[in-house]
């Protein structure tokens, strides 16, 4: 039996959704976190990993 989280390529996201959900959750961790605190390092760690495969994937 197979992971339902598991991806095989048959649904993968296209580009203006996937800008759509990134564009939420960083407005959600604004509100969450405030605008006067920077993000942690592992966050942005991550964040950066996101805009390099986005920019990979085009």
């Amino acid at each position: 039996m197979t992971s339902p989280f598991s991806n095989n390529g048959d649904d993968e996201m296209d580009r203006s959704t996937s800008a759509v959900i990134c564009h939420a959750i960083g407005e959600r961790l604004r509100q969450d976190m405030g605008t006067d605190e920077p993000l942690p390092s592992r966050l942005q760690m991550l964040l950066s990993e996101l805009r390099q495969r986005d920019g990979d994937s085009a």
